[in-house]
């Protein structure tokens, strides 16, 4: 199970997210920090969940798969929301987007060849789709720890994490990260040159594995007994929390404090269709959403520092499975 929720915070106490409803339309609900709107519908047809991403105040970006798998992207500008345009593509993954710079985006999805594919926006122009090689077997999970660098991580057809990185002038080859898994890689930095990655084992164990700027170290076993892939954040210097479900698809947590790893710790008895989406906004805050296996509404649970709040339903009928990877 992987993420069926996209959700984007572009200032303090502000919150976006986004779904795939029964009828295939893209939806849209946010937190303008003393109460929620109603979903909206954005429109579009989409065989995959749509992904948002924010590089300035008052800025959203999505990219979702049609039905045709031509990627579609439609954004905010402050004032109002963009038709969806086609930028092409035949794609087999759901899109990935990231942005290192004000006015940048970098996409990477999958091709029918199974290769990684890229597309950017320089801030004028869309460059066109490139392949990046590669012999994929999950969609892509990329991350920026600084400006004009990105990493990429991916399961290949062996099963092993594979990586590659552009350094500001060119992209490096897929190099081997080991391990046996059997989900999609989840990657957070919390700071320059620091990368941490969580992927489901063969025995539905979390491995985490990491780079401290130096040389990768091996993959540790967090434990565990998960049933999705992880969703993971970073809200300052050395803290990390990740998110899976377990036996029963409820949501787990786990917490990296700059010493030590907490243990998975159960977040009440909600079960879910997907993993869950997590965005934080501010230092020591936390902001989790779910697709609920009950009438498929989306749920919403928050950590204010002090404590968790329970699991309220934001409504919604939304869809539970997606092709995702």
């Amino acid at each position: 199970m992987a993420q069926n929720l996209s959700t984007v915070s572009w200032s303090s106490d502000r919150i976006d997210t986004f779904g795939i409803g029964t009828d295939n339309a893209c939806y849209h609900k946010w937190w303008d920090g003393s109460r929620w709107g109603g979903w909206e519908s954005l429109g579009g047809t989409f065989s995959s969940p749509v992904t948002a991403v924010s590089w300035g105040r008052d800025r959203i970006d999505l990219f979702g798969l049609g039905t045709n798998n031509i990627c579609y992207h439609k954004w905010w500008d402050g004032t109002q929301w963009g038709g969806w345009e086609s930028l092409g593509g035949v794609l087999t993954s759901s899109i990935k987007a990231v942005s290192w710079g004000a006015n940048r985006l970098d996409l990477f999805a999958r091709g029918i060849d199974n290769a990684c594919y890229h597309k950017w926006w320089d801030g004028t122009n869309w460059g066109g789709w490139e392949s990046l090689g590669g012999a994929l077997n999950s969609g892509i999970e990329a991350v920026c720890w600084g400006a004009n660098r990105l990493d990429l991580f991916v399961i290949g057809t062996d099963n092993a994490c594979h990586h590659k990185w552009w350094d500001g002038s060119r992209w490096g080859g897929w190099e081997s990260l080991g391990g046996v898994l059997t989900s999609p890689i989840s990657a957070v930095s919390w700071g320059s040159n620091r990368l941490d990655l969580f992927a489901r084992g063969a025995d539905n164990v979390c491995y985490h594995k990491w780079w401290d700027g130096n040389r990768w170290a091996g993959w540790e076993s967090l434990g565990g007994i998960l049933v999705s892939s992880f969703s993971s954040v970073a809200w300052a210097s050395n803290r990390i929390d990740i998110f899976a479900l377990g036996v029963g698809n409820a949501c787990f947590h786990q917490s990296w404090d700059g010493s030590q790893w907490s243990g998975w710790e159960k977040l009440g008895d909600n079960t879910f269709f997907s993993a869950i989406s997590v965005v934080s906004w501010s230092a020591n805050r936390l902001d989790l959403f779910g697709v609920a296996t009950d009438k498929n509404a989306c749920l919403h649970k928050w950590w204010d520092g002090r404590s968790w709040g329970g699991w309220e339903s934001l409504g919604g009928t939304l869809i539970s499975q997606l092709r995702n990877y």
